[in-house]
């Protein structure tokens, strides 16, 4: 298996936790135009609330060198605040958004929302 395919891979089990916590799917993979920009790995909508809701999907086998989690550096969130900014600019009214994270590793899923902030 490709990287790209276990990373496909776990996007799929992320979204379908996602989905059977009531999220709706709004986009994948969304990628800002030119090099240097940032990418979203998921788009979801809380049907609740009308959150938007930017999602960092993440697997790692086990926990060595800081896990899954570890490997969401500041460089990288300032990618995903950078592609989410991107996504609402074209928006005509902006929604209440948070940045989630999933971390899939070991075979255990943990949900984090809120887990960061775009300031």
């Amino acid at each position: 298996m490709t990287t790209k395919q276990r990373g496909d891979a776990a996007e799929d089990e992320a979204l379908d936790h996602l989905r059977a916590a009531g999220l709706a799917l709004v986009a994948r993979n969304y990628r800002t135009p030119g090099r240097g920009g940032g990418e979203i790995d998921l788009v979801m909508r809380d049907p609740r609330d009308g959150t938007l809701v930017f999602v960092e999907v993440r697997r790692r086998a086990g926990a060595s060198h800081g896990g899954a989690g570890a490997s969401i550096t500041g460089v990288k969130k300032g990618r995903i605040v950078f592609a989410a900014r991107h996504y609402v600019s074209h928006l005509r009214v902006l929604p209440p958004c948070r940045f989630d994270v999933v971390l899939i590793e070991g075979g255990t899923m943990e949900w984090i929302r809120g887990a960061f902030d775009a300031g």
